[in-house]
């Protein structure tokens, strides 16, 4: 039953989101170069994209996996604070890989550990831990890692991420694995509006629960702290609002982060995958970090919300027949249209193409606020949205043309068939009712006629001999 509700509640919060309208694309231009292979600058407020780059190249996503290993978890496991005891076999094999030993990320866990599924969850999301996340795969999975990477994969199919495949929940390397920068967005996009998802993946510092003095005799001073360095204030990487998600390295794939970013009300969320793990000569390199923050101080300083087309503005006219006066009525749309724009680019620009009209003319009279039509507005191609328009203005009628038009119309109506055709049909009847009669005269008088003549036969005088 538990299990039933829990599906139930992801299933009520997974309606709105996939109900949402395909995030619109505007697709600024920045002046500043980004090493990272793959961008995705994300307003969370407007679902709108803002910049975008590489976005559906497929890359490998390492420990960004974790991000779809803690949605499986929070899911489908009944109870969170369960305690799951270490067992090294579990997850020995990902620890100890030999053939990415630099990919390898622990959190300081030993076999015969405790842990609730919350800490795990804590050190898979701040840490990397593979130990965590192999342990709640196999948790999680009925004791088989393969059967959760199955439902890694059923929910990715069911959030709509297209181009992503999992093999594995560490996010060790897999040729087999892969996903893009619009996938993993989408991803987190769920992923936020999971339970305590959040809260997880944007905490700084985390302590565990349950004390272990055997492994760990200085427990009391034992913390994760997340591995994204805009979160640390004594980082040359500190980035004021920045919060979590999600880092994750890989040598043959680079780096990549998910993060968020928050400032005078406008959020965002940045993806970046595949920056260079050093630079041209060879020193440690982060600029997954440099591009993530430049994205942020572009977007704060010059993007915001702008009036693409007022409500006030004529769009367009449309020919009003039997009119008192102007034979026309003027189009306007029924709301304004705001977006989040670069403020480097003059809104004239945008183009308002595919004026669809409801009727290509009206008769009067027209009412003030009248649907008429929709717009469409434009930008290099991308479209921005559409609003309809409502007419400006009443058009009162013309008593005169309306009686005019009226009598012209008479015509061509149905009523004028209907008494053209019972008109006809009396006629019909007259004529045959005055042919009938007069036959019936005639027979009439042909028979008096020769009653007469008999008549007269008869009463005249024999012939004299």
């Amino acid at each position: 039953m538990k299990k039933f509700l829990s599906a139930l509640v992801a299933l009520a919060m997974t309606v709105p989101l996939l109900c949402v309208p395909k995030a619109k694309a505007v697709n600024f231009t920045l002046k500043t170069p980004l090493q990272s292979e793959s961008v995705i600058l994300f307003n969370r407020d407007t679902n709108t994209i803002v910049n975008e780059k590489n976005a559906d190249t497929r890359q490998m996503p390492g420990p960004l996996v974790n991000i779809m290993t803690a949605v499986v978890v929070l899911e489908n496991c009944q109870n969170i604070n369960q305690e799951i005891v270490m067992d090294e076999e579990v997850y020995a094999d990902v620890i100890y890989n030999e053939e990415y030993p630099d990919d390898v990320r622990t959190a300081d866990i030993y076999n015969g550990d405790v842990f609730t599924v919350t800490d795990l969850l804590y050190a898979m999301m701040l840490t990397s831990s593979m130990e965590a996340s192999q342990t709640l795969a196999y948790y999680v999975g009925g004791s088989n890692v393969n059967n959760f990477v199955t439902l890694m994969n059923q929910t990715a199919e069911k959030i709509g991420l297209e181009n992503t495949h999992f093999t594995n929940p560490t996010g060790l390397y897999d040729t087999n694995q892969y996903t893009t920068a619009r996938d993993m967005t989408k991803l987190t996009e769920y992923a936020l509006n999971v339970s305590i998802f959040e809260q997880i993946a944007t905490t700084y510092e985390y302590k565990p629960t349950v004390p272990n003095d055997t492994n760990h005799p200085d427990f009391n001073s034992w913390t994760w702290k997340h591995s994204n360095e805009m979160m640390n204030t004594e980082s040359t990487y500190y980035y004021n609002s920045a919060k979590g998600i999600k880092t994750a390295n890989l040598e043959e794939s680079g780096r990549n982060i998910v993060t968020l970013a928050s400032k005078d009300g406008n959020n965002y969320l940045a993806v970046l995958m595949n920056s260079p793990m050093n630079d041209e000569y060879g020193n440690l390199t982060y600029s997954h970090i440099d591009d993530a923050k430049t994205l942020f101080d572009w977007a704060f300083t010059h993007i915001s919300y702008q009036v693409l087309l007022a409500d006030t503005a004529e769009v367009g006219e449309l020919p009003v027949e039997l009119a008192d006066g102007n034979d026309y009525v003027l189009a306007r749309p029924a709301k304004e249209v705001s977006l989040l724009w670069y403020d480097e680019i003059d809104v004239a620009v945008v183009n308002r193409y595919d004026i669809k009209w409801y009727k290509k003319s009206l008769y009067a009279p027209v009412k003030k606020g009248e649907p008429l039509g929709e717009v469409t507005l434009k930008y290099n191609g991308e479209e921005l949205g559409t609003v309809e328009l409502v007419a400006v203005s009443d058009v009162k009628r013309s008593t005169s043309k309306y009686n005019l038009f009226a009598v012209m119309q008479f015509k061509d109506s149905q009523w004028c068939k209907t008494a053209f055709t019972v008109s006809f049909v009396l006629c019909a009847i007259y004529i045959l009712v005055c042919i009938y009669s007069y036959i019936v005269y005639r027979n009439q008088k042909k028979a008096d006629d020769a009653r007469r003549r008999a008549a007269r036969k008869r009463m005249s005088p024999p012939p004299e001999e």
